[in-house]
């Protein structure tokens, strides 16, 4: 049985739906103040739009794009205590259209004189949440091979996004699941790219540790002087998963173990060029199999394309295709828990 330490994953991380106005208007109804938001339109073709604390509510990137850093006083406006507020942009809020949001929660400054802590080669700042294993990273790249950034978690990560803020650059990530030596690779979240070979985009041939992460001095992730900008996650047992998984081909597909019924779902071919996959709890079916996709590479509008089963302890997919389940396809995943399998009290969770 599976134990944890976070009983109620929902103060950490919560998929909320909501209708645009075409105005203004308040999201609310989080159990907690959110510190990164990524929001897209289910109904239109705008992009992804992604917000956090640390840069500020209306500093927007987009998952779809190389594109720098943009101030849009339009889109996000603020964060509040349960959730965040919008203006009028159709990318966040236009009139009827139905938008789907991710909201995590970091929550503790923190901030990192390498000079003086001796710990990272390059001075970093952000929020962290050691609990729910994510920090929200902000650094200056300064072109030097083997750069070593604080990261706040006091454990080893398991996926790392990174995005240079000032130029059109490529969102660079790591994930502990791309390979047995997965220092050695980069996954690029805004295109279908398989995985990459490339140390001085990414992170040097270096393992991160507890303490910090690697980089390379590639300007797709270490240009000098500009302003960089990483999620950062460490997997915590019933909440958070990072793995990957072999497909098999055929409509009862491979199960995949999480610790948890699973509240938000992640997928990328890495052997092979295919757009990334993004399922959660709240859209459309309410019951097994779900089968509303979102694209995080693409501005495409919601999908009904293909059927997977958000399970008690993991997921399924029940269908083949080439993007989650073709046979002997390699696929990373990243999860975030609606509930435990077993509380840390005993609870059981049931599937959908």
């Amino acid at each position: 049985m599976a134990y944890t330490t976070i009983d109620k994953p929902s103060d950490y991380f919560e998929t909320k739906l909501y209708t645009g106005n075409g105005g203004t208007q308040s999201i609310t109804g989080l159990d907690f103040q959110p510190n990164w938001v990524w929001i897209k339109d289910r109904d239109d073709t705008y992009k992804h739009i992604l917000v956090d604390s640390v840069r500020g509510a209306t500093k927007h990137l987009a998952s779809s794009l190389t594109a720098a850093e943009i101030t849009n006083t339009a889109n996000v406006t603020s964060f509040t205590s349960d959730g965040f507020a919008l203006s009028s942009d159709g990318n966040v809020n236009a009139n009827a259209d139905k938008y789907a949001s991710w909201n995590w929660k970091a929550g503790t400054a923190f901030s990192n004189d390498a000079s003086s802590t001796g710990i990272g080669s390059i001075d970093s700042t952000g929020s962290v949440n050691q609990t729910a294993g994510f920090s929200i990273v902000s650094f200056t790249g300064n072109a030097t091979a083997g750069a070593t950034i604080a990261h706040g978690l006091g454990a080893v990560p398991s996926w790392i996004l990174l995005k240079d803020r000032d130029l059109a650059k490529n969102w660079n990530s790591y994930h502990k699941g791309i390979d047995s030596s997965p220092q050695n690779f980069t996954i690029r979240l805004n295109n279908t790219d398989a995985k990459l070979d490339t140390p001085a985009n990414g992170w040097n041939d270096t393992a991160p540790t507890s303490s910090v992460f690697s980089i390379g001095d590639g300007t797709q992730v270490n240009t000098s002087g500009s302003n960089m900008i990483a999620y950062i996650f460490a997997e915590k047992q019933g909440y958070s998963k990072f793995g990957s998984y072999i497909g098999n081909g055929n409509a009862d597909g491979t199960f995949v173990y999480t610790g948890f019924k699973p509240a938000m779902i992640i997928l990328k071919r890495t052997d092979a060029t295919n757009n990334w996959h993004l399922a959660d709890n709240k859209r459309l079916n309410p019951y097994n199999p779900t089968s509303a996709q979102m694209y995080p590479n693409l501005n495409n509008a919601e999908a009904e394309q293909a059927d997977l089963d958000i399970l008690s302890n993991g997921f399924k997919p029940r269908q083949v295709h080439a993007f989650m389940n073709a046979s002997g396809g390699t696929y990373i995943y990243m999860a975030f828990a609606e509930n435990p399998f077993v509380t840390s009290t005993g609870v059981p969770a049931t599937a959908r």
